[in-house]
């Protein structure tokens, strides 16, 4: 592995640099990058990063390397100058207060058997390092007053006797507690009806702004990520196609991959369907994606040529946006 040297970096606060995680499919299946040399970077001010793509891009894997859950066969993850991966027994409570995450299903995030509470209180005390009891609550009952919930209604239940969005408010409260700088979102309103949707993601952007948190949000609908994002990473097969503000790339997508996922959500600009819906085929995916050392979106592509297949695209950087094919 290419040793990477790491300096101190003020301005940023989450670089993955060169990132390739391999998973094999199946027992004696072929093995494939899930994450196939990934770069990004967040600046250390606060913003909503969105992560975006189809089921099997790599988005659910890349939150799972940045959080150190999964370590990379190769490359490296560095928050706040230090590397995710070799931080020491006195840095990872540190890590685990600054990095929080918040998943897609609320009801999987917590133990049927356990009132909800139990993990906030166990938050505040033993990540936190609370002990005066009036402390504790005094400080749960500010995150919960944050997302609009009162200590008295949540005290005795179980989770069962939530709603998914009081819930997931839950979940976004205990991410609070430890006051972090940067939250991984996994999918956190796919699960919620629309008029739920809008309020959780209404509560992420409140936070950022009053908080000066950041986040990396992690979707399938370009929608949701229009709607809160300030720049978006469009994920195919484990690797970025396009990058930038998402003004830019949703407005005006220039990888054929972009304006597939386009259809997916209402059009900006509806009279742009018929242009984008011809140039793309819809094949089912295939193992070979996987396999390609070119470009892994040319077996759905209307304009690949040869090199596609056979050469990686290289990365196109025009101002604030990064596209990665060889015909745009």
């Amino acid at each position: 592995m290419e040793k990477i040297l790491l300096k101190e970096n003020n301005d940023m606060l989450l670089e993955i640099k060169n990132v390739n995680k391999v998973f094999r499919y199946g027992l004696f299946g072929f093995t494939f990058k899930a994450l196939d040399n990934i770069n990004l970077t967040l600046e250390n001010k606060p913003q909503i990063c969105t992560i975006a793509g189809e089921s099997g891009s790599g988005k659910s894997t890349l939150a799972k390397v940045i959080l150190g859950i999964y370590k990379p066969e190769e490359g490296v993850v560095i928050y706040k100058g230090k590397n995710v991966y070799q931080l020491k027994k006195s840095e990872i409570n540190w890590f685990r207060k600054e990095v929080q995450a918040i998943f897609q299903d609320p009801y999987a995030t917590f133990n049927p058997m356990r009132k909800v509470y139990t993990y906030l209180y166990e938050t505040a005390k033993s990540l936190i390092g609370l002990r005066n009891e009036s402390e504790i609550r005094r400080q749960i009952n500010e995150v919960l007053s944050n997302v609009g919930l009162k200590i008295e209604e949540i005290r005795e239940k179980y989770p069962h006797e939530f709603s998914g969005g009081q819930l997931q408010r839950v979940a976004i409260a205990r991410a609070l507690l430890t006051n972090p700088k940067l939250i991984i979102a996994d999918e956190p309103v796919s699960m919620l009806d629309a008029s739920l949707r809008v309020n959780i993601l209404n509560l992420f952007k409140r936070i950022k702004e009053e908080y000066k948190i950041s986040f990396i949000y992690i979707t399938h609908d370009l929608a949701t990520a229009y709607y809160i994002s300030d720049n978006i990473a469009i994920l195919y097969r484990g690797t970025i196609v396009e990058m930038g503000p998402v003004d830019e790339i949703l407005r005006r997508p220039l990888h054929p991959y972009t304006r597939l996922l386009m259809e997916s959500t209402p059009r900006l600009d509806p009279r742009l369907r018929e242009k984008y819906l011809a140039e793309i085929r819809l094949p089912g995916i295939e193992e070979k994606e996987f396999l390609i050392t070119g470009c892994k979106f040319a077996p759905r592509c209307q304009n690949a040529i040869e090199k596609c297949w056979k050469m990686r695209p290289p990365e196109i950087h025009a101002g604030n946006r990064m596209v990665a094919c060889w015909s745009c």
